[in-house]
């Protein structure tokens, strides 16, 4: 255990504490929250590298603790109406493809090293904004119309990069899974 790994945890022990605050309508606190996750993610990254302590563990529990905040900020705010359900849908359901493809990998016994690509990247980057700006909306007051416009826009951007980071994972699962089959012979 080192200090990335348990900045990574910590991220992840504040996964209940924001679905709960979302869940009573106390938005300005998850918003809070949600920022200081995000800011611990780059923090912990950081500090790995500057201090060479990457770990086997941060490889798993970094993207482990990013993305249960982010599909339980997004599940969340999709209960209490302040999200549509279909893009909650959408977004969870790219990450349980995304799993379900690993746990497949792994059960045919084809290791594969998870790194994410651009385009993940990407989608992580605008999921996380729009969740943070959902948040500020309804925390901190921000916006009116204009911001629900825009937030219904950005919604439709989130929808673009969601889909076309879980094609391409198809895409890249479907190059492993014949090459598991081609290694069974």
């Amino acid at each position: 255990m080192n200090v990335p790994n348990l900045i990574s945890l910590l991220r992840l022990a504040a996964v209940p504490v924001v679905v709960w605050m979302i869940a009573t309508g106390r938005f300005a606190g998850a918003f809070w929250i949600f920022v200081a996750a995000g800011v611990s993610d780059a923090i912990d990254g950081w500090l790995a590298r500057v201090l060479n302590q990457r770990t086997q563990l941060g490889a798993y529990l970094d993207p482990i603790a990013d993305k249960a905040l982010l599909v339980c900020v997004f599940v969340t705010l999709g209960q209490v109406g302040k999200l549509d359900s279909w893009l909650v849908i959408l977004v969870v359901s790219r990450d349980v493809m995304i799993v379900g493809g690993i746990i497949l990998l792994f059960l045919l016994e084809h290791r594969v090293a998870i790194e994410p690509s651009f385009v993940s990247k990407a989608n992580t980057t605008v999921q996380i904004a729009f969740a943070g700006l959902v948040l500020a909306r309804h925390g901190l007051g921000i916006g009116g119309a204009p911001m629900a416009a825009a937030l219904e826009w950005a919604g439709y951007v989130v929808a673009l990069t969601t889909l076309f980071s879980g094609a391409h994972y198809v895409a890249v699962g479907v190059r492993h899974l014949a090459a598991a089959g081609d290694a069974k012979g």
